[in-house]
């Protein structure tokens, strides 16, 4: 029988998904699922950017240009010069999500055996972009006891090597909603200069922060103009995520011309989710304020439920739509598998993300859950009743 690659072995299983098969089977069974697994947000997308799609009228549905449309890239330009991000359209290259904008990154800055430095815990699918590369994660451990801010300037000076490519953030942060300060930004420009990496800012939550705070891009701080990469997604902001379509945006024409040649050999990104993209620069600039106002209201529900609980810890998450929670379990992975298999109250069950995934450091995280309040009120309310009957009977 044929072997499957050592790369294929070693590519690590979503944390998110992995439990899909049980909350299947839970259904099957009559119990109603409370999805906080998995950041798809219950938000209508605007009907407007679907109209713009409906009402295209092509005869022949074209590969788009390598780089994405021109007039895509345009409106870009117009959307990242309000958030204090100025670059021009060809210093965007447009992607099949932000996955693939990871990928480029990845693949254009680092060869097989490089390093690349993350603040755990991270999204899981960085492990699996690195291990498809052959590039090694070097974690750089967070602590739920401070918010999971960034850790010192000493934990990365000890991670860094010969090897050390690049730093990776994601800011505000999956899964933990931490929002980088302009201090914490700082400390990564000083390393990333003194070393010469480069710094992969994942910013695909940039709407979402909270209590009056600010995101800071990346692109924004000086100095970095060669050495920072911005990685972009429509899908969390207009709530698009089947969409697929992210942004590659960088200063650096080395690196631009690198990651042409992978985005050239898969062809193009999406068109109809471009055109999506496109009508979405011109939403009214107030249709976040409902959306924010909304996220909010469910992140103070989530987390004020979370900290009635016996025995759990909650950081309150200053971005993104995720919240992590250590509960008094030993071990969330067993704990969720068995709200799924054996659990229901009142006919329903809560589906939460076990924290270890998004660790690379082993043992860590094995009592934490990574929560998506991407559920109106209502729901997040009865998911929770779910889990605190669950914790009072769970006997693991």
């Amino acid at each position: 029988m044929p072997v499957i690659s050592h790369r294929g072995a070693l590519m690590p299983p979503s944390p998110i998904r992995k439990l899909v098969p049980f909350a299947d089977a839970a259904k099957k069974r009559g119990v109603k699922v409370y999805h906080l697994n998995i950041g798809q947000p219950d938000i209508e997308t605007p009907p407007s950017i679907l109209d713009a799609v409906r009402n295209t009228h092509m005869k022949v549905l074209e590969y788009s240009p390598s780089a994405g449309y021109e007039s895509y890239r345009k409106k870009l330009v117009e959307y990242y010069k309000r958030n204090d991000i100025e670059v021009t359209s060809n210093q965007i290259i447009v992607t099949s999500g932000g996955s693939e904008a990871i990928m480029f990154a990845i693949q254009s800055c680092l060869d097989p055996g490089d390093e690349i430095i993350i603040p755990e815990p991270f999204y899981a699918n960085y492990n699996g972009f690195s291990t498809s590369a052959g590039v090694k994660v070097v974690p750089i451990p967070s602590g739920i006891e401070d918010g999971f801010s960034l850790p010192s300037i000493e934990s990365f000076e000890k991670a860094v090597t010969t090897r050390t490519k690049a730093i990776m953030i994601c800011n505000p942060n999956n899964p933990t909603g931490y929002l980088y300060s302009m201090d914490e930004l700082n400390v990564l420009k000083e390393i990333c200069l003194k070393h010469d990496l480069f710094l992969f800012s994942d910013e695909a939550y940039r709407e979402f922060c909270y209590d009056g705070a600010k995101h800071i891009s990346a692109l924004s701080l000086e100095g970095l103009e060669e050495h920072a990469i911005l990685l972009d997604t429509i899908s969390k902001r207009y709530s698009a995520c089947g969409g697929r379509i992210g942004a590659f945006v960088t200063r650096n024409q080395s690196v631009l011309d690198a990651a042409m040649k992978f985005a050239q050999a898969r062809l193009s990104p999406p068109s109809f989710a471009q055109i999506l993209g496109e009508a979405a620069v011109d939403l009214p600039l107030d249709y976040f304020n409902g959306v924010h106002a909304e996220y909010t209201a469910r992140r103070d529900l989530l987390v004020s439920r979370l900290k009635a609980m016996k025995g759990v810890t909650c950081p309150l998450p200053g971005g993104a739509f995720y919240a992590m929670a250590k509960l008094p379990v030993q071990d969330t992975e067993k704990f969720c598998q068995w709200l799924l298999e054996d659990f229901s109250h009142n006919g329903a069950t809560v589906m939460m993300a076990p924290a270890a995934g998004f660790y690379a450091t082993p043992g860590k995280g094995k009592d934490e859950v990574r929560l998506a309040y991407v559920l109106n009120n209502e729901d997040i309310g009865a998911a929770m009743d779910c889990l605190e009957a669950a914790l009072e009977q769970y006997k693991g």
